[in-house]
């Protein structure tokens, strides 16, 4: 099986230092910070209540830590393939993500040992970097 990450850069089987992992465009939308936020069981009110958001100096609800490393998460998996498995992940929050916006999550192979593969991160918005990080990345037999 070749992943998306093989085919991402000079079409070699296997990640290489340097490689550019094909981008993710995800729309940010009102449903998938409502939801992330459940699914993670975070009541906080500015990640669901637009006008409590406002009332704390935010212009709208914007998505939590948790729905962010799960899509960084998503992103990896969806790279690397199912066999994947993420050994590390540490991210930094910068932008918010607010409804109507739109987070592109790219990466770049930064190092590889054997079927370990470390990642820099990186997710925009239109406010800037959302999210910074870096990943290791222990490829499956079905990634290589």
């Amino acid at each position: 099986m070749t992943t998306d990450a093989a085919r991402d850069a000079d079409g070699t089987t296997a990640p290489h230092p340097g490689q550019e992992l094909a981008p993710l465009t995800l729309p940010v939308t009102r449903t998938l910070i409502v939801a992330g936020a459940l699914a993670s069981r975070d009541y906080q009110d500015v990640h669901h209540d637009a006008e409590a958001a406002r009332e704390k100096g935010s212009p709208d609800i914007f998505m939590n830590i948790l729905t962010t490393n799960g899509l960084v998460g998503r992103y990896l998996t969806d790279r690397f393939g199912p066999r994947c498995v993420l050994r590390r992940l540490a991210i930094r929050l910068g932008a918010p993500n607010y409804p109507g916006d739109t987070m592109v999550l790219s990466g770049t192979v930064t190092a590889v040992d054997g079927d370990v593969v470390e990642v820099r991160v990186v997710g925009a918005n239109g406010l800037g970097h959302h999210v910074t990080g870096s990943a290791t990345v222990q490829l499956g037999t079905a990634a290589r």
